[in-house]
């Protein structure tokens, strides 16, 4: 299944809430949920109700749409979620959070998570040393997210630290605004995540 390229408001709107896609725009009056707060198409202002797998499906998309990650690679996710010890659901978020776009993301070096996996693309982070342009790339405790050094004139990595620089780094992190790096602590807990999501409904739907 391909990468969804249309325009990311209308997956805000399907979803009935913010998914912060559009970076700083979803902060002011022009967020499309601001302004049509209904789903999108021509039937769109129809209150459908959901059956119980409509809603354990509409939380497995909306989980898609804030990591901007595909179906096969979701349930990669999960799969791995389930062979680890614990929770499945928690399992399945902190393999997310663990994501390298993410960590862009969360660090502030990205105004977006679709940004920041284009920044990642674009090789502009490196980790421990090494340069890494694979979004899905999974951090462990200790790694040291840094923007490359031939990389720290760019204007949009100039922007987005003066755009983000307020933006609170989760505690599983450690942010060095001095020389563009960041540091994994520890890996995320269930309380670290601050997205609205009931991983348990994606559980149920997996398991079915």
């Amino acid at each position: 299944m391909s990468r969804y390229k249309e325009e990311q408001c209308r997956i805000c709107r399907r979803e009935g809430q913010k998914l912060f896609l559009k970076g700083s725009r979803c902060y002011t009056d022009k967020c499309a949920i601001s302004r049509r707060n209904y789903a999108p198409g021509e039937h769109g202002q129809k209150k459908a109700k959901l059956s119980e797998y409509g809603i354990q499906l509409r939380e497995k998309q909306k989980t898609k749409a804030f990591y901007g990650v595909r179906e096969n690679q979701f349930r990669k996710y999960f799969e791995m979620a389930s062979n680890r010890k614990g929770i499945t659901g928690e399992n399945l978020l902190i393999l997310l959070e663990s994501r390298l776009d993410n960590v862009v993301y969360r660090l502030g070096y990205g105004s977006s998570r679709p940004q920041a996996r284009l920044l990642v693309n674009h090789g502009l982070f490196e980790v421990n040393g090494k340069k890494v342009s694979i979004p899905s790339y999974l951090v462990k405790p200790g790694d040291v997210i840094k923007v490359r050094e031939s990389k720290k004139d760019r204007r949009i990595v100039k922007e987005n630290i003066e755009a983000n620089g307020a933006r609170p780094v989760p505690a599983w992190l450690e942010k060095n605004a001095g020389d563009l790096s960041g540091k994994v602590i520890r890996l995320s807990t269930r309380e670290d995540v601050d997205i609205p999501v009931e991983e348990h409904l994606i559980v149920e739907l997996y398991s079915k």
